[in-house]
């Protein structure tokens, strides 16, 4: 199995009601759809710290992780394939969110928004989720 970590990017992280979805512009077959964002784990890097890595390459800030966000696959969120991801929740404490790495588009969805963009299927779920949590 392969890791790939995320970020529910939101602007509290005790009462979340904005979450950052991030749209994809590569690869093509990913192109023009929503995520998380976040990225897989280089070899001997510790999750939490990939995730860090990614959230700077990819938005260009710095995070304060909250709780970890449990999957169905032993804490996991299967993606397909040979993916699973682990997802905490986050807020920004440095930067502006910006799509500099393998995105097109940021946006922040206010409650009830959170389901209206075209989520990969890996992230439908955990957007559920994420939704029924933060209620």
């Amino acid at each position: 199995m392969r890791l790939v970590v995320g970020a529910a990017l939101v602007d509290d992280l005790r009462r979340p009601r904005s979450l950052l979805a991030a749209r994809r512009s590569a690869p093509p077959a990913l192109a023009g759809r929503w995520e998380l964002p976040g990225g897989k784990v280089e070899p001997g890097e510790e999750p939490v710290a990939a995730l860090h890595r990614e959230l700077r390459e990819e938005l260009g800030v710095d995070v304060e992780l909250g709780a970890e966000v449990p999957g169905p696959a032993g804490g996991a969120w299967p993606l397909g394939g040979d993916l699973v991801m682990r997802v905490w929740w986050a807020r920004v404490l440095r930067g502006g969110p910006a799509p500099l790495q393998d995105h097109d588009e940021l946006r922040w969805l206010s409650p009830g928004e959170w389901s209206s963009v075209d989520w990969l299927p890996g992230d439908v779920p955990l957007v559920q989720r994420l939704a029924a949590t933060a209620g």
